[in-house]
């Protein structure tokens, strides 16, 4: 076995498959809680003054909670064609380990942007319902920064030939 390893396909190869998983759910996952959090801490000053929007304001948590989902299903296709290191090359380990990073990255950022976004947008459609509609055009423009990276995770991966 040990033979059978070479410069191309090293025994730590894995290692690197390995971090693109992780890297790809546990950052996507931060910024979906840190857009969660920021949009909850805004939606519950709402209530206070207009209970009967919250359902309406519950949008950018939904949102969010979405970018999470672009991380799983990366690390889940990372996951599924990590080998033992004969089989697994370099190519195939750096391929994945950056398609975790551009999935898991970009949540953050969405996050961030997502959750700043709910957290004002929120408050201010309570005082004018007028700027609900603007309020969800933006958060779109800050969704699709997850998605972008969820197209580049993907695509990175299907690059892999194992």
């Amino acid at each position: 076995m040990a033979a059978a390893l070479t410069a191309l396909a090293p025994a730590y190869s894995p290692f690197f498959g390995c971090m693109g998983a992780a890297s790809a759910i546990i950052f996507s996952s931060l910024g979906a809680a840190y857009g969660t959090a920021k949009s909850g801490v805004g939606i519950s000053a709402m209530a206070i003054m207009k209970p009967d929007l919250i359902m309406k304001s519950i949008i950018p948590v939904v949102m969010a909670g979405i970018l999470a989902i672009y991380g799983l299903v990366v690390a889940a296709l990372i996951i599924g064609k990590i080998g033992s290191a004969p089989g697994y090359t370099l190519f195939d380990a750096f391929c994945h380990f950056a398609a975790g990073l551009s999935v898991g990255i970009c949540g953050i950022a969405a996050g961030f942007a997502i959750g700043i976004v709910g957290d004002a947008g929120v408050r201010a459609t309570a005082q004018q319902p007028r700027l609900f509609v603007g309020m969800i055009l933006i958060l779109i423009f800050g969704e699709v920064l997850g998605l972008y990276g969820f197209i580049v995770g993907v695509m990175l991966h299907l690059k892999v030939q194992s």
